[in-house]
């Protein structure tokens, strides 16, 4: 379609547009920052009282049934989570009910509390739809601009819970339909994003930092225009290939144990009940809580056991099974009807994946850490160019085409499954 220029029109056209956009967002902006700020305090006041009583896990499975008795008393279409909130932008129905806000926030903490391995980006995300989506109502908003503004409330608890509002932004146009990106809400997202961060962290919340210390050579075969160093990209590469087969392993079975949960299990709230048992004998088992809940740092800071944190370190005491059995932990956590995201266990499994593939290839322990971090999340949920992003964000620039390599790499690796069931497949991955 052949495009015309009007000016000043066109421009005085975008000013008002980005003028009532930003009066639109202020209020999500504002609710989500807040209330993702009350969570995350809530969320490490619970981790550390269950540091201090180990014995809370024993009412896991306990918890599991009141979770299930809460969403059936007043979750109703709540239940269905992010993936209510992107068949709500994809195609209008029901809406997206203000209820979910609370609802996943207390559940969220529910699990946390008694031990389950969960996330925090899920629960940030449903309350930034669900404040979008009740704002949505109450300004009386015409379909096309609900959609928008659900796709902001996702940028703005994405931007707010983990610190990087560019990741947040790109995130939302990113992550409903693999292959596209949907450029409509751009500027309205990416306002959303910071200005939720901003709010958030008014609040005194702080983000856990990351470091990546190595420092990158040029290539030693003597080409002069090539300023990589190729052997390591190389292992980039066959870590992205893992990094990528690890995110579909993880999709694969948490969707399979619910499945196979709700075909056997006849009794809907005895699922979380005995998911709540098998985490407590896979502790048993292994002996460690290692696996539990957030997974980024553990109570004492000294210590080197498994963690997202102690992942960046040589030294830690990572072995080449932990990232599985994060894996297996969250998998039966949220498989069986537990609450939670799915992100932070997946920057657990891939840097510590990426830990042990550093001492298996040869390669810098943090690099490589790093980028499991943000590889294994791009595979997982199929949005390569929001994890470089997320990368660059955390860890700086210097290794940007690591990241785009490790990330982009994962997506391919990780076939068209992903965590999230709503999302569209708009451009295969293959021909």
């Amino acid at each position: 379609m052949k495009q015309t220029q009007s000016f000043p029109k066109d421009q005085l056209s975008i000013v008002y547009q980005l003028l009532r956009w930003t009066l639109l967002i202020l209020p999500v902006a504002i609710i989500t920052g807040s209330l993702v700020a009350l969570f995350l305090w809530l969320l490490d006041t619970v981790t550390h009282i269950r540091w201090e009583h180990s014995f809370i896990l024993y009412f896991l499975p306990f918890a599991g049934i009141l979770i299930y008795w809460l969403y059936k008393w007043a979750g109703k279409s709540a239940d269905k989570g992010n993936n209510l909130i992107m068949d709500e932008i994809h195609q209008p129905g029901g809406g997206v009910p203000a209820r979910m806000a609370p609802l996943v926030l207390i559940t969220t903490i529910i699990t946390h509390l008694f031990g389950g391995s969960a996330g925090r980006e899920g629960t940030a995300v449903q309350i930034g739809g669900s404040m979008a989506g009740w704002i949505g109502r109450v300004l009386k908003l015409s379909e096309a601009d609900v959609k928008i503004l659900l796709m902001t409330g996702i940028a703005a608890g994405f931007g707010a819970v983990f610190g990087t509002p560019v990741t947040g932004a790109v995130f939302a146009l990113e992550v409903l339909a693999i292959g596209v990106m949907r450029y409509d809400a751009l500027i309205p997202c990416l306002v959303a994003a910071v200005l939720a961060d901003v709010v958030c962290s008014s609040w005194g919340i702080t983000h856990t930092h990351y470091h990546i210390d190595y420092e990158s050579v040029a290539s030693t075969i003597g080409v002069p225009f090539i300023h990589t160093d190729l052997l390591l990209l190389a292992k980039v590469i066959a870590g992205g290939v893992a990094f990528g087969l690890t995110s579909f392993l993880f999709s694969w079975l948490m969707h399979k144990i619910k499945s196979t949960a709700n075909a056997y299990i006849k009794i809907p709230w005895l699922i979380p009940f005995v998911g709540g048992i098998i985490i407590i004998g896979l502790c048993w088992i292994l002996r460690t809580d290692a696996y539990l809940g957030l997974g980024v740092t553990t109570k004492d800071p000294n210590s080197l056991a498994p963690s997202i944190v102690n992942a960046f370190r040589a030294d830690a005491d990572i072995s080449y099974m932990s990232w599985f059995w994060k894996l297996l932990f969250t998998a039966i956590t949220l498989g069986m009807g537990f609450k939670g995201g799915e992100v932070t266990p997946l920057f657990f499994m891939g840097a510590a994946l990426g830990n042990s593939l550093a001492h298996i290839l040869g390669a810098p322990v943090d690099l490589m850490a790093g980028l499991g971090f943000i590889a294994v999340f791009a595979g997982a949920t199929n949005t390569p160019l929001a994890c470089t992003i997320m990368g660059v964000e955390l860890f700086g620039t210097h290794h940007v085409i690591y990241f785009a390599v490790a990330c982009f790499t994962a997506y391919y690796f990780s076939g068209h499954s992903g965590i999230y069931s709503a999302q569209r497949l708009a451009v295969p991955k293959k021909r």
